[in-house]
C-alpha cells in the first residue's frame, strides 16, 4: 500500500487490522464476553485499564500544546476518573489499597509513558488504538457487562465505557480520523506510527494474555 496516496487513517486502520483481531479475540476477552468468567475478572481488568490510562492522560496533560499530538488530547475523551468511579464500584472505596499492574500491564503502560515523553507520534499511535476502541468495541464489553453482572445501564461499573461529552460517536470518530490523515509527519514518520500501533496491539494482547493465565490458574 502506498502511504503517499493512502489517507493516513486507513493506511493505520489497515496495517494493525491482524493484531486488533488477536487482541479482540484473545481467551481471555472471549471468555470474559462469554460469561465464563465471573465479575472479580472484570474488575481484575479494569484495574489494569486504570495503569494504562494514568500513563495515557498524563501524558496528555504535557502534549496539548504539541503542534503533533497537541489536537489528538481532547477532554472529552478522558477516562481516569470515570475508571475510578468504576473501580469505586466494583472494590469498594479503599480500591487503591490492592491495586497492582501485571508486568504485562506495567510494560505497557512505561511504553505509553515514554512515548508521551519521548515521541509524540508514538503517543498518536497509543492514543488511536485505545479510544477510538473505547468508542467501537468498548461499548460491546459495557453492553455485556451490564447484562452478565447486573450494572445499572451506563451506570457505575461501567463508566469507563460511556462517552457522557460525545453525543454523536460517529461524527466524533469521522473528526478523529481526519486529524489522522491532517498529523504533521512525513512518510518516513507515519511508517515509524503504523509500527508502534502495531506495538501498542501486541503490548494489549500481552495484558489478554497475563489475565487469563492468573484466571486459569485461579480456577
Amino acid at each position: 500500500m502506498n502511504s503517499s496516496s493512502t489517507p493516513f487513517s486507513t493506511l493505520i486502520r489497515t496495517a494493525s487490522h491482524e493484531q486488533h483481531m488477536e487482541a479482540e479475540t484473545s481467551t481471555f476477552m472471549s471468555d470474559l464476553l462469554g460469561g465464563r468468567l465471573g465479575v472479580d475478572a472484570y474488575a481484575r481488568y479494569t484495574e489494569q485499564l486504570w495503569f494504562v490510562y494514568e500513563a495515557l492522560e498524563s501524558g496528555a496533560r504535557r502534549l496539548a500544546g504539541d503542534r503533533v499530538a497537541g489536537p489528538f488530547i481532547q477532554p472529552e475523551l478522558m477516562r481516569v476518573a470515570s475508571l475510578e468511579r468504576d473501580l469505586a464500584h466494583l472494590r469498594g472505596a479503599r480500591w487503591r489499597d490492592g491495586l497492582t499492574a501485571l508486568p504485562a500491564t506495567a510494560e505497557y503502560a512505561a511504553r505509553v509513558a515514554e512515548c508521551a515523553r519521548t515521541w509524540p507520534g508514538g503517543y498518536i499511535a497509543h492514543h488511536y488504538t485505545r479510544y477510538l476502541g473505547d468508542l467501537s468495541g468498548g461499548q460491546i464489553i459495557r453492553g455485556k457487562a451490564e447484562k452478565t453482572w447486573g450494572f445499572a445501564r451506563k451506570g457505575d461499573g461501567v463508566r469507563f465505557y460511556v462517552f457522557e461529552d460525545i453525543g454523536n460517536p460517529a461524527a466524533f470518530k469521522r473528526g478523529y480520523r481526519e486529524l489522522l490523515d491532517g498529523v504533521l509527519a512525513d512518510d518516513l514518520e507515519k511508517q515509524r506510527i503504523v509500527a508502534e500501533c502495531r506495538h501498542a496491539f501486541a503490548l494489549n494482547t500481552a495484558v489478554f494474555r497475563a489475565l487469563g493465565e492468573e484466571f486459569r490458574l485461579s480456577a
